[in-house]
């Protein structure tokens, strides 16, 4: 008897908990559309309407991106040439003689401060004459800058020893640091990545003096390992290539760790060729820039011999403008022919190095 008790009960809970569970479901009416009163041909219209009035939106919308595309390209080529015509002229007036670069900027230079004769500037008594064509092409500022001076030989000389081992250097150091901090991202060593970041902030000009005092110390000044040693351990290329490694996908690692690889076939076998053209961007940037270095030759380099080509371009003075045009087209050519060597190793590394 207590067995059928339960029994019922247990069938009235549930016959309860059934019906409790079909009053939450309500029935809903479906909402009337605008569109349920409307006829065929008053729908029709409204699409039609509709349609042409979002092709206006859209026909809008392409002629104001044209106009701002179209305006930025115009911006883009003003800026392009207000850059190239100091380089075109300083190629066309290399091929001029002394004489005629005289007639031209003769005047320019009579009215500049101490070549006056006053104290200061003065006006321009006559309008300046910039050609664009030379009216006799001479090679014979190319013949006694290259043949007849050694100075300027030398000087380039200093620039290669100078430079070319501070680009090798800063990439084999900044390729094994940004490696160390792109796979261990543990506390101190993000402390000591900020501190990168912090210094690579810094203007270069607050590092000068520390770098003076520590190479009197080291008894390096006057002498080129005053110049590479600084350079060979900067900071911006650390910082861009660890951005770069960081995006290496974790998996090539793990599978790589799987297959019995050390951490230097990693780095040699996946990190290196995965950031290559990160490295083929740093090594443009880095060369341009220390190519043309100018604050660190003149505190460092007491020996005029010793100063790269660079110094030597701002101590040629007016009476040696043909040779001094000269002498800025040569030292442009290199700069010049490594960027376009490496452009497109340029433009895709630091799109994809995250720096925005």
């Amino acid at each position: 008897m207590p067995y059928r008790n339960e029994e019922l009960i247990r069938k009235q809970r549930k016959l309860a908990a059934t019906q409790a569970r079909r009053k939450v479901y309500v029935h809903v009416e479906k909402p009337v559309s605008m569109f349920d009163s409307m006829s065929t041909e008053e729908r029709e219209a409204f699409f039609t309407k509709e349609r042409k009035r979002a092709a206006g939106v859209l026909a809008r919308r392409n002629t104001l991106i044209k106009c701002a595309m179209g305006l930025g390209i115009c911006i883009a080529i003003i800026a392009s040439i207000l850059a190239l015509i100091p380089i075109f002229y300083t190629f066309i007036n290399s091929f001029m003689s002394s004489a005629e670069i005289q007639d031209n900027y003769g005047v320019i230079f009579q009215s500049l401060s101490g070549h006056a004769k006053e104290s200061g500037a003065a006006y321009l008594d006559k309008t300046p004459v910039l050609r664009m064509v030379p009216e006799k092409v001479t090679f014979e500022q190319y013949k006694t800058l290259l043949f007849m001076s050694p100075t300027y030989l030398l000087k380039f000389w200093n620039s290669v020893i100078m430079v070319v081992p501070i680009v090798l250097g800063q990439l084999v150091v900044s390729s094994l640091a940004a490696y160390s901090f792109a796979r261990y991202r543990k506390r101190r060593r993000e402390i000591l990545f900020f501190s990168y970041v912090i210094l690579m902030l810094m203007p270069f000009q607050v590092t000068l003096v520390p770098n003076y005092m520590i190479a009197e110390k080291l008894h390096l000044l006057n002498t080129f390992w005053a110049i590479i040693l600084p350079g060979i351990f900067s900071t911006f290329s650390c910082f861009l290539l660890t951005k770069y490694m960081r995006q290496i996908p974790s998996s090539y690692v793990e599978a790589a760790k799987l297959d019995g690889a050390t951490e230097w076939q990693i780095f040699t076998k996946i990190a290196l060729p995965t950031c290559k053209s990160a490295i083929f961007a740093m090594a443009i940037l880095l060369f341009i820039d220390y190519w043309n270095m100018v604050e660190q030759p003149l505190v460092l380099l007491t020996d005029e011999q010793k100063q790269p080509l660079s110094v030597f371009l701002s101590q040629i003075n007016e009476a040696e403008i043909g040779i001094a045009f000269a002498a800025s087209a040569l030292y442009m050519i290199p700069a010049l022919l490594i960027f376009l060597w490496g452009e497109e190793y340029l433009v895709e590394g630091i799109s994809h190095s995250g720096i925005k």
